[in-house]
């Protein structure tokens, strides 16, 4: 396939598979390779499936102080390393990522995969069922407790969901019927019920709109969604900044907080997925334009300029161009273009831009450092970023303090690209592929394919 004239695979679609390539790092020296194969989470009921089932696994690393890598420790780990497997049909399709344009739904349902990444917690989502581990605190877990969890634990309480959305001290969940549940700590409205309760289990959030919700993103503390003809609704914290888009007299109810969902009235045209920053948001049409409003003093809203506000804006240097994703930072962001070329600016004083310097970017910027690249997906952390590519290759770059970039050896300051490569052990599976990439604030994980299964 040649990059420069043909359009990138979508990742969210049913999954066609790759030449499998095998990692260019070579293994630590050791004289005997231990297997350490991580446990099966997950595999199909029926066993004749199992025969022709794809392996799947997740890796994670970075800080594990909080039981956010669900190894099991409070370990830093420096590179990713394997926590799970899955064997699933070959069918499978990724459940949406956040800030993303769905590809068409099959005629023929698919079980679903997905991951993300939270503050200090994390989650995997398979076959409408989700497994959640990491800091307990305020209920973000949603296990009806507030205890850390250190290895991944399904999540009882809520079914047949379609996609997640891990926040700060809380996390959304989006189900298949189209409703909203969130769980964890509701200061700021952050929940979309009352300011400042805690839900130690998924609760439906019961908003204005008539029709099913078909896309959710959430930030440290305010969340949005997106129904299916295209309206946008907002919740959360809100501190004068303009992040929930609401205008005038539409600001917080109670402390800085507005608990009550409300439409994003501004917007002229109808919105296919949106992605929450730390002080702002953007919202991608289907046509691939993107508007965007909130704080701007990082220039995270890549105007060209530090005017933020509630007034949603149109990017007008990106009119020419087609996204097919959008990703934010605590203060930055990046965009997808559907060549599979990756947009980036704000702030870039942790690297976070990838432009080889740790200068803010005032207008959405190509990374050179990709350019040869057919990026399929990408994600953002708080101050750290990462891309998958169309070959099966991972690429992260910025903050690196916590080893959440996976290079061992890097200066914490990282603004350049880098591959990360994974290092596998011996345990007969074979070459691997990146599928999808989630970053926090201080961890990483990945969701791998392996050229071959055993049980």
């Amino acid at each position: 396939m040649t990059i420069s004239t043909t359009l990138c695979r979508r990742m969210t679609g049913v999954r066609t598979f790759f030449t499998f390539k095998s990692s260019t790092a070579s293994k630590p020296p050791t004289t005997k390779t231990v297997t350490n194969k991580p446990p099966l989470l997950w595999k199909p009921n029926d066993s004749s499936s199992s025969n022709d089932a794809v392996s799947l696994q997740l890796l994670s690393w970075g800080r594990g102080s909080s039981g956010q890598l669900g190894s099991g420790n409070e370990l830093t780990r420096l590179y990713p390393t394997p926590v799970f497997s899955l064997l699933v049909p070959p069918s499978f399709r990724l459940s949406p990522s956040p800030g993303s344009l769905s590809s068409p739904s099959p005629e023929k349902s698919t079980m679903e995969v997905g991951i993300s990444c939270g503050l200090f917690h994390s989650a995997a989502l398979i076959d409408g069922q989700f497994w959640v581990w990491g800091k307990g605190d305020g209920g973000r877990l949603g296990l009806g407790h507030e205890n850390t969890v250190f290895v991944p634990t399904l999540n009882p309480h809520l079914g047949s969901v379609k996609s997640l959305a891990l926040g700060g001290l809380h996390s959304v969940g989006l189900t298949s019927l189209g409703q909203v549940f969130s769980w964890g700590y509701g200061g700021f409205g952050a929940l979309g019920h009352t300011v400042f309760t805690r839900e130690l289990v998924p609760r439906l959030v019961e908003g204005s709109w008539t029709e099913k919700i078909k896309h959710i993103t959430t930030s440290g503390t305010h969340t949005a969604a997106v129904t299916e003809s295209g309206e946008v609704y907002t919740w959360g914290r809100e501190e004068g900044d303009g992040r929930l888009g609401l205008g005038p007299g539409r600001g917080p109810d109670q402390t800085g907080g507005l608990s009550v969902p409300s439409k994003v009235k501004a917007l002229p045209v109808p919105v296919a997925a949106v992605a929450c920053g730390g002080f702002f948001t953007m919202a991608l049409t289907e046509d691939g334009k993107l508007w965007n409003w909130g704080a701007n003093s990082n220039y995270e809203l890549g105007t060209g300029d530090k005017v933020g506000g509630w007034q949603p804006k149109l990017i007008s240097s990106l009119e020419d161009v087609r996204l097919v994703q959008i990703a934010c930072g605590g203060y930055h962001s990046l965009a997808l273009t559907e060549d599979g070329k990756v947009l980036s600016w704000g702030h870039g004083g942790h690297g976070q831009l990838g432009h080889s310097s740790i200068q803010n970017q005032k207008v959405p910027t190509m990374i050179e450092a990709l350019a040869d690249e057919c990026v399929v997906s990408i994600a953002c952390g708080g101050s750290a970023s990462a891309a998958v590519t169309e070959t099966g290759k991972l690429y992260m770059w910025g903050n690196s303090k916590d080893s959440q970039l996976g290079v061992p050896g890097l200066p914490e300051i990282n603004p350049s690209p880098v591959e990360v490569n994974l290092l596998m052990e011996d345990d007969g599976l074979g070459p691997h592929n990146v599928l999808s990439v989630a970053v926090g604030a201080s961890h990483a994980m990945c969701l791998i394919s392996r050229s071959s299964c055993t049980e």
